[in-house]
């Protein structure tokens, strides 16, 4: 089989291609399609199918765009409950790729509507898990309680997935070879792998969800610290039930102006750096000055979906990238326009004397914005005040201004953006960013 992954880093997103005799099928695309388009291209084939595992919460899919694009038939289960045109593909459906055998099983826990998709040429076989199975965990299951076709409580997906890991994957061969939608880093799961592939006989050793244990033993494990459920998952989950946009056409009409100043909700995407040597007041800055920061996934978790926003970049030539990264998230639709800074009239941060904090940190107050699975480990400083960035624009105002203020996390790209926000929420507050020089007190 000739099978193709392709990694998102920010968001930790696997998708694929399978391709046999000229006949490519897509397997969990994201936003932009034109890598498999390109992917195609280059080995002759014809876009005929792309398969949804499940209706993702973290990023939006291409799906309907490459159906309309190329006239590939859309394969989902029919719990998903999907608005666009669509094959349902369940247990006991199947199709035929080249001279591949592709079957659905229906493995619900991560959602409901779940699938893995099984490819089978001779004695090779190809699972695709989308967020069911990862290596060296299965997904989590409280996404689901408020979006999709189906919704369903925690502890009933829990129960689910416990089902599904030991009862579906049965009569599956050890050297079936696991392809997961994600891997380390995603919020999609706790305990992701850095391994981009397994086969099933080493999850079946190693991945502590085969384990042998009890159904209440199982549901204890996977419903404790799951992390944080960023504001745009509920989002995700309804935009790719009923099928995104065209990426170019979404994209096309947002306006960009040069050196302006605007008031109301900002986005600076600058590097840490130059927002703090000016930025417009109300700025929060999430950084995307490169291309492995988890950008999309903090501006999904700090803005939430009906926020409307000003984006700030560093140069024109910065506007279509982060525009591409952040309809990642569906989440171009909230931008009113892109601008590039004025000279002048810009608020400056100001840099935190680190020998004086060292030596008297009980002249300051600490904010620990790590998320609360974090903190639950330990803390850097015994009397931080923990504040999940997650929540801190609603939850600084708390904070006491009695002292100057340091915010930190575990390696300084989060508290950039807690800070700023911190100056926002704290007028006549003096706010300080601790930033990398966190390692020091670790």
């Amino acid at each position: 089989m000739n099978i193709k992954q392709f990694e998102y880093k920010p968001l930790s997103h696997y998708s694929y291609a399978i391709i046999s005799e000229g006949k490519m099928a897509v397997i969990d695309p994201e936003r932009d399609p034109q890598q498999y388009y390109d992917f195609a291209k280059a080995n002759n084939a014809d876009i005929v199918a792309v398969f949804e595992t499940h209706p993702h919460a973290d990023f939006v899919s291409s799906h309907l765009q490459i159906h309309k694009e190329t006239g590939a038939k859309i394969y989902i289960s029919k719990k998903l409950g999907a608005e666009y045109p669509h094959e349902t593909f369940d247990e006991g459906n199947s199709l035929t790729l080249g001279k591949i055998q592709i079957s659905p099983l229906n493995t619900p826990g991560h959602s409901p509507d779940s699938i893995t998709i099984v490819a089978k040429y001779k004695e090779e076989i190809a699972l695709f898990t989308g967020d069911t199975l990862f290596i060296g965990d299965v997904g989590r299951p409280d996404l689901r309680e408020k979006a999709g076709n189906i919704t369903a409580e925690r502890e009933e997906l829990a129960e689910m997935m416990f089902e599904t890991v030991t009862q579906k994957f049965t009569d599956l061969p050890n050297e079936a070879i696991i392809f997961p939608a994600h891997g380390a880093g995603s919020l999609c799961g706790k305990n992701l792998s850095d391994a981009a592939t397994s086969t099933l006989g080493d999850e079946r050793k190693h991945n502590w969800a085969f384990k042998k244990q009890s159904r209440e033993e199982f549901m204890e494990t996977i419903l404790d610290g799951q992390p944080i459920i960023p504001a745009y998952f509920v989002f995700n989950v309804d935009i790719n039930k009923g099928g995104a946009k065209n990426v170019k056409d979404s994209l096309a009409n947002i306006p960009f102006n040069e050196n302006s100043s605007v008031e109301g909700l900002i986005v600076d995407v600058r590097a840490e750096e130059k927002f703090k040597n000016g930025h417009l007041k109300g700025s929060i800055n999430i950084q995307a000055s490169t291309d492995t920061q988890k950008f999309e996934t903090w501006l999904g978790t700090i803005i939430k979906p009906e926020e409307k926003f000003t984006l700030v970049v560093d140069s024109k030539e910065d506007k279509v990238q982060i525009l591409n990264r952040i309809a990642k998230i569906g989440y171009e639709t909230m931008v009113k326009e892109v601008i590039t800074l004025p000279k002048e009239n810009l608020n400056t941060t100001e840099k935190l004397d680190l020998e004086d904090f060292k030596n008297h940190p009980e002249n300051y107050t600490i904010v620990d914005i790590r998320n609360q699975t974090e903190t639950n480990e330990g803390k850097f400083f015994k009397n931080a005040f923990t504040h999940p960035l997650s929540d801190l624009r609603d939850t600084a105002t708390q904070i006491p201004t009695d002292k100057p203020i340091v915010a930190h996390c575990a390696g300084g790209y989060r508290s950039a953006a807690g800070s700023s926000i911190l100056q926002n929420k704290l007028p006549g507050a003096t706010v300080f960013d601790l930033g990398d020089d966190v390692e020091n007190f670790k």
